[in-house]
């Protein structure tokens, strides 16, 4: 593991609020680590079940897939926040080619090649720094796709030559 790796594990370990999450994805064993850093996860493999769990348990943010099916994680998002509109959504994505709608209802965005802690990550930035900060905008599009490419520069060394001078 990573020097980086290690200390954002340490650093979540410390700060993880330890909330309960519902994982609406069609494969939910694919989280487990966040169960690992101390989150409760109640999990349901598709939307009609993901809304079930909403509405007759109480949890502090929502993991949600955007491809489940006959509902997709737009359509879940957008009836979450009609009942509860301050709780936390993360979207897992195959890729970032998202039709805008999909992105109106969504606090976070993450690719599900980013790997799992940078979900890990997200989860406990939506929980525990995002709400703490005032006159949040709605995070669009090009700030995404800022973010990812950060990530990314992170991880992968950059291709470009090296300017001559």
């Amino acid at each position: 593991m990573s020097r980086i790796a290690q200390r954002l594990a340490i650093y979540l370990n410390v700060m993880a609020a330890n909330g309960t999450l519902l994982c609406i994805h069609r494969e939910p064993a694919q989280l487990r680590l966040l169960e690992e850093h101390g989150y409760k996860l109640v999990t349901a493999a598709n939307g009609h079940e993901g809304l079930r769990l909403f509405m007759s348990r109480h949890v502090d943010a929502i993991v949600l897939e955007y491809h489940l099916g006959l509902l997709d994680g737009a359509t879940i998002a957008s009836e979450i926040k009609q009942v509860r509109p301050t709780i936390p959504i993360v979207m897992l994505t195959e890729h970032m080619d998202l039709p805008d709608a999909a992105l109106e209802s969504v606090d976070a965005l993450v690719a599900k090649d980013d790997g799992p802690h940078f979900l890990l990550a997200t989860v406990h930035f939506v929980l525990n720094i995002k709400p703490a900060q005032p006159n949040e905008r709605k995070v669009g599009r090009q700030e995404l796709a800022r973010v990812r490419r950060a990530s990314r520069s992170r991880q992968v060394p950059s291709e470009e030559p090296a300017k001559r001078s």
